[in-house]
C-alpha cells in the first residue's frame, strides 16, 4: 500500500481548527452566557459545525448532517461528542444569539492582527478603507432594494459593513444592516485609529462625522457625490507632471449647502481622466497639502476591499443560508470570517505563495483527509505518484483477466 508523502496524523479540518485558541471561544461564551440551558449542543459544537459547513460549502441542514455523522471518527480530534440532528441545529440557530460569534471573530482578530504581513509603504500602515457589500436573500427576512414582483412578494437583503486596515486585508470592525438603510449610518458606528487615511465610498456622506475626523488629524479621500453643493474658493496651478497623470483640475472647495443643517466642509476637489476609461472622476479630501496625483491613486486603493468581498463571496457558501432568520444569517456570516481568517493564518505560515481560490478548492475537497496542510503547501511536488510496476520492466498488464 502506498503511503502518502505528507501523511499527518490529524485530518484538514482539525489543522485549521487548531488556530482558533480555545479560550477564545469559552470567553466569547461565558461573556454572552451562550449555553445557558444548553445541554449538548453548546457554542464550541455549534461553530466547529459551522465551519464545516463554511468549509465543505453546504447549502442545508441535511447535508451538514449527514456529512459530519460520515466523518464521526474523524471528527474526535476536535473533541466533538455530539452530532446535531437538524432540528437541534437549526434551533440553535435562531436560539443562539449572533453576538457571540462576532465575540470570537472580534478575539481572533485580536489574537492575530499582529501577525498579518507588515507593509514597507507608511501610508499603507495608516489606510483604512471601508465599504459594504449586499447579499441578496430569497425571503423577506430584511428589507432589500429593487422593487416588489407582480404577486407582491419582495427579495429580502442584509448589507454587511467593513472597515479593514490596508496592510491587514482583514476587517477590524463590521457591522450588519438591512439591504435597504444607507450606507452612512456605518460612520456613526465605526472608531478609526488617530492619524489614519480613510478611503470611503461617496455613499458615506455624514459631514459631520467627516469634520470631526479631520479635528482628530484623520485623513479622508472620497468621491463626490453628484447631488453634492459645491463652493469653488480657489484653484490650485497645475504641473505639466500632473497634467500628464491626468489631472484635470485642483480646487479649494466649500462642501455643504448653508441653507441647510449640514456641516460645511472645506476640502479639495480633485478632478482625474482615467485613460482607458476615458471617463472623468472627482475626488474630495480634507488634506489641502498631498500632491493631486497622490489623492487620485489613493482611492484607487479602495478596490482592496473590493476584492475581500468577491473572495468571500467566490469561496465560501453565502449564497445559500442555513437558516431563514435574521440571527441565522448573521451567526452564518460572522462563521464564514471566522472560516476566512483562519484560512489566512494557515496561508501565513506558507513561504510559498498561493492563490486564495486554489486553497480554498484544496481544503473543500480534501478537509477530512489526514494531509499535513502547511507541508503539502509548502513542497507539493513532493508528492509521489504510486507505480507498482518497475521502470525498467517489460512486464505489460492485461486488459483481460
Amino acid at each position: 500500500m502506498n503511503k502518502s508523502t505528507f501523511f499527518s496524523g490529524q485530518p484538514v479540518f482539525t489543522q485549521l481548527v487548531k488556530f482558533l485558541p480555545i479560550r477564545i471561544v469559552q470567553k466569547a461564551t461565558s461573556d454572552n452566557n451562550a449555553d445557558h440551558y444548553c445541554k449538548k449542543f453548546d457554542t464550541y459544537h455549534h461553530l466547529i459545525t459551522m465551519l464545516y459547513a463554511c468549509y465543505q460549502h453546504c447549502t442545508s441542514l441535511r447535508e451538514v448532517s449527514t456529512g459530519m455523522r460520515a466523518c464521526e471518527g474523524r471528527l474526535q480530534s476536535l473533541g466533538i461528542k455530539y452530532h446535531p440532528a437538524r432540528s437541534t441545529f437549526s434551533e440553535a440557530n435562531s436560539r443562539r444569539s449572533y453576538k457571540v460569534f462576532e465575540d470570537i471573530y472580534k478575539g481572533l482578530y485580536a489574537r492575530y492582527s499582529t501577525f498579518f504581513p507588515d507593509s514597507r509603504i507608511k501610508d499603507d500602515r495608516d489606510l483604512v478603507i471601508i465599504d459594504s457589500t449586499s447579499i441578496s436573500l430569497f425571503k423577506e427576512i430584511l428589507q432589500g432594494t429593487g422593487s416588489r414582483f407582480k404577486n407582491g412578494k419582495k427579495k429580502g437583503g442584509i448589507k454587511v459593513h467593513m472597515a479593514i486596515k490596508a496592510h491587514e486585508d482583514a476587517a477590524f470592525f463590521v457591522d450588519m444592516t438591512k439591504g435597504s438603510q444607507a450606507d452612512v449610518s456605518f460612520l456613526k458606528k465605526v472608531k478609526v485609529p488617530p492619524k489614519s487615511i480613510v478611503l470611503i465610498d461617496r455613499a458615506y456622506n455624514n459631514y459631520k462625522k467627516l469634520h470631526e475626523w479631520g479635528s482628530d488629524d484623520i485623513h479622508w479621500v472620497s468621491r463626490r457625490r453628484r447631488d453634492a453643493t459645491i463652493e469653488v474658493l480657489s484653484e490650485n496651478e497645475l504641473t505639466g507632471e500632473q497634467k500628464a497623470a491626468g489631472i484635470l483640475r485642483d480646487q479649494l472647495v466649500l462642501m455643504g449647502s448653508k441653507k441647510s443643517n449640514t456641516v460645511q466642509l472645506k476640502c479639495r476637489l480633485v478632478t482625474y481622466l482615467d485613460a482607458e476609461r476615458k471617463e472623468a472622476f472627482e475626488f474630495v479630501t480634507n488634506n489641502i497639502e498631498w500632491d493631486a496625483r497622490k489623492v487620485a491613486d489613493l482611492y484607487k486603493r479602495r478596490w482592496q476591499i473590493e476584492i475581500l468581498f468577491k473572495r468571500l463571496k467566490q469561496n465560501m457558501p453565502l449564497q445559500y443560508f442555513l437558516g431563514d432568520n435574521e440571527n441565522a444569517i448573521k451567526i452564518q456570516i460572522y462563521c464564514t470570517l471566522i472560516a476566512d481568517l483562519l484560512l489566512k493564518m494557515a496561508l501565513q505560515a506558507v513561504k510559498r505563495k498561493w492563490a486564495f481560490s486554489n486553497v480554498s478548492s484544496l481544503v473543500r475537497l480534501h478537509l477530512m483527509n489526514y494531509t499535513d496542510l502547511i507541508a503539502f503547501l509548502e513542497n507539493p511536488e513532493k508528492a509521489k505518484a504510486y507505480n507498482p510496476i518497475p521502470e525498467n520492466s517489460d512486464h505489460q498488464l492485461s486488459l483481460y483477466t
